[in-house]
């Protein structure tokens, strides 16, 4: 019998031994799976499935209704939750990484701490870190289990599955034709953003299939942890590594991409450690940096200066202050060949995301996102005009600032930036986010490229000894929350700096305001021919193509020829793949101005676009 016999009575919780033999030190089990926001489980949304497994360690446990992944793509994700610090502060904040980055201060990973505390630690087995690595594993590998371990040795186990992961879904057509789901297609919900096709239908049903194959493999491990009785000792933590993965979810900001499920088995135990009850729903807010920090405090260990998070279990804890707990910052950077810049705040129901780049669109090409048949259709479906105001947002340009109340919009499909009823709410918001991007020092105000050269070798150093820099570059992005009128002086100044990172920004404003901004045309111009920084004229050649004032073709060909690494690059590429499929320019782009290196590898963030480019 697959789901074990704790789930249907809190009194069936009798193991091999009394609250006489608990062991020194909790145990913690982290279930991980992946891709998987909390719209696909009964547990938190009606159309979601039953998952009897999980929804057993919630009957002696919490259910947490408000748990972040601080960015909704893996490898970020991840870092996050091994270094406990915002990615974008220590310079892990891209998918994936184009250069290992040291952990934060000289710290080390979670499980280090673990490990000096005398803890065995396993891993089974992903780890896909931004950060280099230096101990902290015990075992990492597909063959790790706690059972490893000394006798009576405490333990810290990760078991993670794909089986929600979006590979999942690159499924062909001839594979959809010929395969049923148990869950049948007309039953589904589908997000309101989503074409009502059959294509989509299947898709989100075999997506709950999923779900109970997840159930039932997480069964079998919390069965082995009564079979070895170390249940009334293990804190088991059932989470999604991130959201996911239907369209629209992983890899952007919204809540699909970052919401998770959170389900904590409370073991007897250490029942003293935690300030709820069994069967609670705790409405605090908690994401991927809080983490660490809970487990560390669980086992009694400092939490060390480099981590951001806060613990939301454990000594010193009160679920009163917890449930105060409204707010979480998360951020969205480059995944794989895709390039955006994203920040996002949610406070109770409200939700700001900043579009720092505002003319790029959500669905610009990712060859990994379009193996699936429904991103596939879907992109078919806009170009043949086939979809209403709604399911064709995702294909055009964001505005600089959305803001959405989901306690009547959960799938932010409406934004109030501009509704006057909304306008203390949006300034509020604004100034909160502003705030937390000046105080991490966020990286992302330079381009990878440039961090690739100075900053990554010791990212968090960087960033502090470019604190006042950031700081004005954040300032002169944020022009485009004004009116035009009112500041352009402020970015004719901006144009005209020393200093090349804020012509850089100088110049997305302007492509923000697109043809508002025409009287700065001869100004691009003379930029994307004269300025010294290739970046830089990058940037006034894609304002040039936005405002249809020329073909920017020959403008984004030099600079491609004279990019100073693969990642610069990248960068100019992603800028002509938004021209050329969302602005009707044609740019060819052969591969012979390429160093032979860079082609090397046929799955490279350069060669993938360029296939794309040249299809």
């Amino acid at each position: 019998m697959r789901i074990i016999t704790f789930i249907s009575s809190v009194a069936g919780l009798l193991l091999s031994f009394h609250s006489s033999d608990a062991a020194d030190l909790p145990n913690f089990v982290w279930l991980t799976s992946e891709d998987n926001s909390v719209h696909f489980s009964r547990i938190y949304s009606e159309a979601g499935i039953s998952m009897p497994a999980i929804e057993g360690l919630a009957e002696h446990g919490l259910i947490f209704e408000h748990a972040f992944s601080n960015a909704p793509v893996c490898s970020v994700a991840r870092t996050t939750l091994l270094a406990g610090a915002h990615a974008p502060r220590i310079g892990t904040q891209y998918h994936r990484r184009s250069k290992l980055v040291p952990m934060p201060d000289n710290g080390r990973m979670y499980p280090w701490y673990l490990q000096q505390a005398g803890y065995y630690t396993s891993n089974n087995s992903k780890t896909d870190y931004n950060v280099v690595t230096d101990g902290g594993w015990d075992d990492s590998s597909p063959n790790a289990i706690w059972r490893n371990r000394q006798a009576g040795q405490p333990f810290m186990h990760v078991q993670n599955t794909a089986l929600t992961h979006e590979s999942s879904l690159h499924f062909s057509r001839e594979e959809m034709n010929m395969t049923a789901n148990k869950t049948p297609s007309d039953s589904v919900t589908l997000f309101p953003y989503f074409p009502d096709t059959p294509t989509f239908r299947y898709t989100h049903a075999r997506y709950l299939d999923n779900h109970v194959r997840v159930d039932n493999y997480f069964a079998d491990y919390i069965a082995m942890l009564e079979e070895d009785g170390v249940l009334d000792d293990t804190f088991i933590f059932y989470f999604g590594d991130h959201g996911g993965v239907l369209p629209r979810g992983k890899g952007y900001a919204y809540e699909n991409g970052l919401h998770v499920p959170l389900v904590i088995y409370v073991p007897k135990n250490w029942k003293h450690l935690v300030d709820a009850e069994y069967g609670s729903r705790i409405e605090g807010f908690v994401s991927f940096i809080d983490f660490a920090p809970t487990i560390l405090n669980l086992a009694g260990i400092d939490i060390p200066p480099h981590m951001d998070g806060r613990p939301f279990l454990g000594t010193g804890v009160s679920m009163e202050e917890v449930n105060r707990r409204n707010e979480v910052f998360s951020y969205a950077d480059r995944f794989d060949e895709k390039i955006d810049h994203v920040r996002a705040l949610r406070k109770g129901n409200l939700k700001y995301i900043r579009n720092y780049q505002p003319f790029n669109v959500d669905a610009l090409f990712n060859e990994y996102r379009y193996r699936m048949l429904a991103y596939a259709e879907w992109w078919d479906l806009y170009r043949a005009g086939s979809l209403d105001a709604t399911q064709k947002q995702f294909f055009e340009p964001r505005p600089a600032e959305q803001l959405f109340d989901l306690s009547d919009d959960p799938f932010e499909t409406t934004n109030l930036a501009k509704d006057p009823a909304y306008a203390g709410v949006l300034s509020e918001m604004r100034q909160k986010l502003n705030s937390r991007v000046k105080s991490i020092n966020d990286l992302s105000m330079f381009p990878e490229s440039m961090l690739f050269t100075e900053a990554f070798d010791d990212p968090v150093s960087f960033g502090r000894q470019n604190s006042a820099r950031i700081a004005s570059l954040v300032d002169i992005a944020d022009l485009s929350l004004q009116s035009f009128d009112d500041v352009a002086a402020d970015i004719a100044i901006a144009l005209e700096s020393e200093d090349p990172w804020m012509r850089y920004w100088g110049l997305i404003v302007l492509s923000s305001f697109r043809e508002e901004a025409h009287t700065f045309i001869e100004t691009a111009r003379r930029i994307a021919t004269e300025d010294r920084e290739n970046l830089v004229r990058l940037r006034a050649a894609e304002f040039l193509g936005l405002v249809q004032a020329e073909n920017p073709a020959p403008y984004l060909i030099e600079a491609l020829r004279t990019a100073n690494n693969e990642m610069e690059a990248v960068l100019i590429l992603n800028t002509i793949v938004l021209l050329q499929d969302f602005h009707g320019h044609q740019i060819e782009v052969s591969s012979d101005i390429f160093p032979s290196q860079w082609l090397s590898n046929g799955q490279s963030n350069l060669t993938l676009r360029l296939d794309h480019l040249n299809r």
